[in-house]
């Protein structure tokens, strides 16, 4: 089976820690027409979230945003994709990464060492057209497109884009993440997207660096982040606007955006996504 993950995905998905997902939600997302659901915060080997989400739904995708490689054995990683797959045919695209230097004591040659695991997860059985890899930096792009079905790039605003899709060429799937709050007040809405940016992405080096890339200054990235900083990676406005920006993606283009809705703790996210699918006309 060959996967064309643009008609599968659309071009808009909610990105949401997995921890945070519910089957409930799933069906919500599914229903207000969004095309996937991305669990972050590294889902385990298992992969267990992933059925019962698919099993409460009847067309959405349910996508990985990402599988750790330092934390999650590639062989059972494979065995879970054969499983979800016999259940759920075409309904799982699988994405992995090499996480983070600071919270990995193995962490050692990451270029490398995802080579590897592409190719396990491949001998395992896993197909390289279900499969997507969370890449910044150029030589990673590289990789994801000869090896996967492309990118799942995080907290990148739509400058980034335009660079990946020029390295990536026009085939693979471009699917980059991008924080939302739906706030019109600038200052109300930087205080709740400046933690999410601070804590941890300003002091982890593969952010830091690939926003150094981009041109972002030393002084944009002290301090919890210059608010033109905040500006650039978290969407915030009334529905209309943040839909704007997020559109600035696929102009930019990317094939697929991965929205996380940015909430005050324990707020309900459904009725942000009901605002949002409205504006982006799902």
């Amino acid at each position: 089976m060959t996967r064309d993950w643009r008609d599968r995905l659309g071009q808009y998905g909610i990105w949401r820690g997995a921890s945070a997902v519910t089957p409930d939600l799933a069906a919500s997302v599914e229903k207000l027409g969004y095309g996937a659901l991305w669990l972050g915060s590294s889902p385990s080997a298992d992969l267990a979230v992933v059925d019962d989400l698919l099993d409460a739904t009847a067309t959405l995708t349910v996508a990985t945003g990402i599988v750790n490689m330092w934390q999650a054995d590639p062989g059972e990683v494979a065995e879970s994709f054969a499983r979800i797959e016999r259940r759920h045919p075409g309904r799982f695209l699988l994405g992995v990464g090499a996480g983070h230097r600071e919270a990995t004591q193995e962490y050692a040659r990451p270029y490398e060492t995802m080579v590897a695991y592409v190719d396990a997860l491949l001998a395992g059985g896993v197909p390289a057209d279900a499969m997507v890899l969370a890449a910044l930096g150029p030589k990673m792009l590289r990789l994801s497109a000869d090896r996967t079905a492309g990118a799942h790039p995080y907290l990148v605003p739509p400058e980034y884009t335009r660079q990946a899709r020029e390295i990536l060429g026009a085939g693979p799937l471009l699917a980059p993440e991008h924080k939302a709050v739906l706030e019109t007040d600038p200052e109300a809405a930087r205080a709740i997207g400046r933690p999410r940016v601070r804590t941890p992405y300003l002091g982890l080096v593969n952010y830091t660096a690939n926003l150094r890339r981009l041109g972002w200054a030393e002084a944009d990235l002290a301090d919890g982040g210059s608010d033109a900083l905040i500006d650039a990676l978290v969407a915030h406005g009334d529905a209309s606007a943040v839909a704007a920006r997020l559109g600035e993606h696929l102009s930019a283009g990317a094939d697929h955006v991965c929205i996380q809705l940015l909430t005050p703790p324990d707020a309900d996210p459904v009725p942000g996504y009901a605002a949002l699918a409205g504006a982006l006309g799902l």
